[in-house]
């Protein structure tokens, strides 16, 4: 592992591997559209943590958040990003499948549930199976059908499912949160240019709710190449990121 310790403004560090996949601003944009929608008083859990960015960046918004992850190397570094912060009490990082939540976790326990999964379908490109990077970007290990059960069994009556995906995947993320009664509430698309396509969305879905979903403004990422927006700057900022 090619390892670097990188330090948030909150003051929080994190430890990631250079040479695996490092998070981006798709775990940044998803823990600040969860943050407008969660209390101090909940608890969480995030499907496939990674490295433990999301928790990291909820863990002072939130009363305790757990993350699951499969990777036995990104588990290990969370869990020692959570000791070198001293955030054993509000943070707990489990190595588990997210096809197996019923063994790990008591049901419908959760407040919220947060997930950034792997955008593609395996079909899509070619990819080493076993590579840490296609693991995170390509449905090798678990489908959109596995995250979103997942999400219905942990939580409790009325919680809320965080998402970030692609827009081209909508329709089937819409018909799948459905058929686990989990109706998307609020909804927001982002563009890396103003004249762009929009290549991500975030969702909110609440469980057994009535069928009401906002569209929030759209988030344009660049002013220009490697310049971000001052509403993307903002949203760094209010995440405590540099």
């Amino acid at each position: 592992m090619n390892l670097q310790t990188d330090t948030l403004l909150s003051g929080y560090k994190i430890i990631q591997d250079k040479d695996a996949f490092m998070f981006g601003i798709d775990a940044v944009l998803l823990s600040n559209f969860a943050f407008s929608s969660i209390k101090l008083r909940d608890s969480g859990l995030d499907l496939g943590t990674g490295n433990g960015i999301i928790p990291l960046l909820l863990v002072d918004k939130v009363a305790h958040i757990t993350g699951l992850e499969i990777q036995e190397k990104s588990a290990e570094l969370a869990q020692k990003s959570l000791e070198l912060n001293n955030l054993e009490e509000k943070i707990q990082i489990v190595k588990g499948d997210i096809k197996n939540v019923q063994t790990l976790f008591a049901k419908h326990a959760y407040d919220f549930v947060t997930s950034n999964p792997p955008y593609m379908i395996s079909e899509h490109g070619k990819e080493n199976p076993a590579d840490e990077k296609a693991i995170a970007r390509h449905e090798v290990l678990c489908k959109l059908e596995d995250v979103i059960s997942a999400a219905e069994y942990l939580l409790k009556p009325h919680g809320k499912f965080f998402m970030i995906h692609r827009p081209f995947r909508l329709a089937e993320i819409f018909n799948c949160l459905q058929k686990y009664k989990l109706e998307a509430k609020r909804m927001c698309l982002v563009s890396p240019f103003a004249a762009s396509e929009p290549n991500l969305v975030l969702i909110e879905a609440r469980k057994n709710a009535q069928s009401r979903l906002k569209i929030e403004p759209e988030i344009i990422v660049y002013e220009k190449p490697g310049v971000y927006t001052e509403s993307v700057k903002a949203i760094y900022k209010e995440m405590a990121l540099k």
